[in-house]
Formats: C-alpha cells, structure tokens, sequence
C-alpha cells in the first residue's frame, strides 16, 4: 500500500461495488442528481463521506467483523454500507440465524431520515434485529482525490455480492436513478457520450470489467497488492495529463486533464 502523509483537508469516504451475476454480471450504479455539487448528473457508485456516528463505539454490538478490523477500517465499511442503504434502499447485513437480509428494508422517509442525519442508521440496525456484515467487502481499490479542486476525498472501493431479493431504488435526493448494468455497458456509454462517467469511476470500471462474475472479481481483488492511487499531473508533449501509479493495475493511464476537469 503506497504510504501517503495524513492532510486533515482530505475527507475519508467509501463507495460499494455492488455485483450480482444475474441476469449477467452487472453493477449497481446511480445517476447523480443534477443539482448536487459533486459530480452532478453522472453515473457512480453509492457511497460518500464517512460520517462522526459512522465511528460509534455501539457498532461492535451490531455489526459482523467489527474485532476482525482497525479503527480505520470498520467506519469505512459502516459509512459504505450506510450509503448504499441511504442512496439505493440495499442493506447488507445479516440475521441472528445468519442468514442475508432479505426483502425491504426500511420505507423512503427512513432513509432520507438517515440522510439528513434526523435518524441514527445504528437505531435503524437495532430495530430490525440485524447485524450489518463488515467481513463481506472486500477491498477493490483507494483513491485520493489530487489537489486540483476544493474537496478532496479518501475514497475506499469495496465490492460485494449483492444480497438476494432487494430491490434498488434511487433516493431521490442525491440520486434520481439505478441501474444495474455492465461494466463494458457503462464504458461504451461513457466513450459515446451518452452518459457522465467521471474519471476514477470509469477507470475502476475499466478494472472491473476484467472479471467475468461476481465471485471472480472478488477474487481479483483479495489477490491484488492495494497501490494507494493519487493521480498525478505530468506535462508532456501533447498537453497537461493525470498519471496513474503503473503499478496500480490500470495500465499505462495518461489520461488529457481537460477531460477530468
């Protein structure tokens, strides 16, 4: 893992890669609302800023894993899990039998209660009697967002299998959509203009888009060397560049800045 120095201006934050195999192997994805400030109108994957309640000591209570990881790891995976609960209505997490959450989990007006911070997700955790799963995501990738804009994120990848018999749905806040698609789907919209793929997202669908099912690119992953990436910009010949670590697994990436911008 690439060592990079702590910078209180850059704000950790976590995003799920939601994988299921049927009817083909797709990804969860959610189109941004156009009226948010990040990324406004483009197709990502659930997830955001990890959260103060995201640390609460109350969690090893309720959640699978929590003594397996640091005190890094297990509000990154709480916030991951929160988020995709709050933006598409999944939660991964487990019964006291031990099996998948299954069926609805809460109606709209919680999640966006959980949004808005009036609702702790931890009550909503106790009150249906589960556990959230922390040891069922596994690390895909780590971006830190380069010094070219105001934000800067930390931002953990994880991938998981999606949990059986949920149903997507968007929030309607932060996200107007989802859908489940392929990866190869969202790289040819992308490179067809017919959808916003910001840079990160395209290049960790590019990454995804090297496995053929949910189990192998889960494989992938636990057997790949995590290389933190902080993109770089380089002056070449040709213009200004973003420059990916080669030993990150994306390839030879030089990638024009004005397309990321």
């Amino acid at each position: 893992m690439t060592d990079i120095a702590p910078d209180s201006a850059i704000k950790p934050a976590a995003t799920i890669l939601l994988l299921r195999d049927q009817p083909e192997f797709e990804v969860l994805m959610v189109k941004r609302h156009h009226q948010i400030d990040f990324a406004s109108g483009a197709l990502v994957f659930p997830g955001g800023k990890s959260h103060e309640r995201d640390h609460a000591a109350t969690w090893n209570q309720f959640t699978l894993g929590f003594d397996a990881f640091d005190e890094v790891q297990r509000p990154l995976r709480i916030a991951a899990i929160r988020e995709v609960f709050e933006e598409a209505g999944i939660l991964l997490a487990r019964t006291p039998e031990g099996e998948m959450f299954r069926g609805e989990a809460a109606p709209m007006d919680i999640r966006k209660a959980v949004d808005a911070g009036d609702l702790d997700f931890l009550d909503v955790v106790r009150d249906l009697g589960v556990r959230l799963d922390l040891t069922a995501l596994t690390v895909f990738a780590r971006w830190i967002t380069p010094p070219l804009t105001p934000k800067r994120f930390d931002t953990w990848f994880y991938a998981v299998k999606a949990p059986e018999d949920q149903l997507a749905a968007c929030d309607g806040r932060e996200t107007v959509d989802a859908e489940w698609i392929t990866p190869r789907q969202v790289l040819s919209l992308a490179d067809s203009g017919q959808r916003k793929v910001i840079f990160p997202t395209r290049m960790n669908v590019q990454l995804l888009s090297e496995a053929s099912s949910a189990g192998d690119c889960i494989e992938r992953a636990s057997r790949r060397t995590l290389v933190t990436v902080l993109p770089r910009i380089e002056d070449r010949p040709g213009g200004r560049v973003l420059t990916l670590p080669p030993e990150a697994g994306y390839g030879d990436v030089a990638e024009p800045l004005e397309s990321v911008m």
